[in-house]
């Protein structure tokens, strides 16, 4: 990444963020080790007999991003993501990294953070070493004993630490792949951020201060791809992921997907989209919205001729779905089925006023087997979603035994059919 400084364009930086194999074999070393390095826009190397094809502004440090106090450790560098700013210090680097343990994790470093270690860190090994850490104008004419310096070492003993000396972001037990930041974003309080899995899903995040909540799984491919990279054009939202053999484009501010009322709407968090009155549609100045705590009681704080339920496509209390009346052979076995539609709620099965199981909210489906159906097994069942004292009512039937009359009629037809088979087979 490249860094102007504007009150003085001869201090223009690049950065770069890497991964080396680490050289200490210890046992309990890790594998890898993050870097950052920085160059002098102005170096045009040493002169001739000198360094003259190497950079002589070159140093580099590791990057720290972990929880001290908890010994976690995070030291392969995946992927970076830069927000920029008006002022060069306040730059972000969002770095990804992930453990020899398959957890993931993002940690936000500012380049005054960056710059602050290249400026004042002594050297690694030696502390006592006399280098300038600024650019010059002329790389070429640098002392011979600057030089001998240079050559020694370039590495910083401290290391560059989060924003604010602060922990990771986000920490999951996901392998992530690549991280995109929405930087159009003005509101400094949350930002949006798309990361990559391996089996190539997305995932839309929203960070606020130390807490990260993950708003929606996209899945852009039919079958499981490699993810090569995102990007997202802020006027549109739309988000384009593409792979070796594809690239698909996911509208990140179809908000209509979480629902026809307002607690859904909030509930969700997402930053791109608000409640108007009658509808989640993509935010606006006029439109609700509580991204840091997703309290939908401002449902119920709405001026009376902007309230969900004075229209009437749009009630405030979730519509009941359909009832499904479903007859069952006498001791057959019977799934009851209901969508998990949101992470963050749990779902349980009801027996009229009796919960009868739970679900865990990671699966695709909340089921419920009836394993024996009998009279006692007859009745409502209904599948409810809770989250954050918000219920809804996903999926409802009303289960019956099966007339023994029906089966005794359909005995016969089942063996004329089978007889007709059997006549059929026997005479070829």
């Amino acid at each position: 990444m490249l860094s102007r400084r504007r009150e003085d364009p001869l201090q223009d930086r690049v950065y770069a963020f890497y991964k080396q194999k680490n050289r200490d074999k210890g046992l309990y070393s890790e594998m890898w080790m993050p870097f950052v390095t920085q160059v002098c826009m102005a170096d045009i190397g040493g002169p001739k007999n000198n360094l003259q094809f190497s950079w002589t502004s070159q140093m580099y440090a590791k990057l720290f991003c972990g929880d001290s106090d908890n010994k976690q450790h995070f030291s392969e560098l995946v992927d970076t993501a830069i927000v920029h700013a008006d002022r060069w210090r306040d730059t972000r680097v969002y770095a990804l990294f992930r453990n020899e343990w398959g957890m993931s994790a993002v940690c936000v470093y500012t380049i005054q953070d960056i710059d602050d270690v290249f400026r004042t860190s002594p050297f690694a090994p030696d502390d006592e070493m006399n280098r300038s850490r600024e650019c010059v104008l002329d790389s070429t004419k640098i002392s011979s004993e600057i030089l001998r310096n240079i050559e020694k070492t370039s590495e910083m003993k401290e290391w560059v630490r989060p924003e604010g000396d602060s922990g990771p972001i986000l920490f999951n037990h996901r392998n992530y792949t690549h991280i995109y930041i929405d930087s159009s974003q003005h509101n400094r309080s949350h930002t949006v951020m798309f990361l990559s899995l391996d089996n190539g899903a997305i995932h839309k995040v929203m960070q606020s201060e130390n807490h990260s909540f993950i708003i929606a799984e996209y899945r852009p491919f039919n079958h499981g791809a490699h993810t090569l990279g995102v990007i997202l054009q802020p006027s549109s939202k739309k988000l384009y992921v593409y792979s070796r053999s594809q690239l698909v484009q996911l509208d990140v501010a179809n908000c209509a997907q979480y629902g026809n009322t307002c607690q859904e709407c909030v509930l969700s968090r997402d930053p791109f989209c608000g409640w108007n009155g009658t509808h989640c549609i993509p935010q606006t100045n006029t439109t609700r919205q509580d991204v840091a705590g997703g309290n939908h009681a401002i449902c119920a704080s709405l001026p009376n001729s902007h309230r969900p339920e004075k229209v009437f496509r749009h009630p405030t209390k979730a519509p009941r779905p359909q009832e499904n009346v479903t007859s069952i052979t006498l001791g057959s076995k019977y799934f009851l089925q209901c969508p998990v539609s949101s992470r963050h709620a749990e779902y349980r099965w009801m027996w009229g006023r009796k919960n009868v199981t739970f679900c865990s909210s990671r699966e695709e489906q909340c089921l419920l087997l009836i394993d024996n159906m009998g009279p006692e097994q007859e009745g409502t069942y209904k599948c409810v979603s809770d989250e954050m004292g918000y219920s809804k009512v996903l999926s409802q039937y009303q289960l019956r035994v099966e007339s023994s009359a029906v089966g005794r009629l359909s005995s016969p037809v089942v063996w004329i059919c089978l007889m007709v088979v059997l006549i059929k087979n026997l005479s070829c």
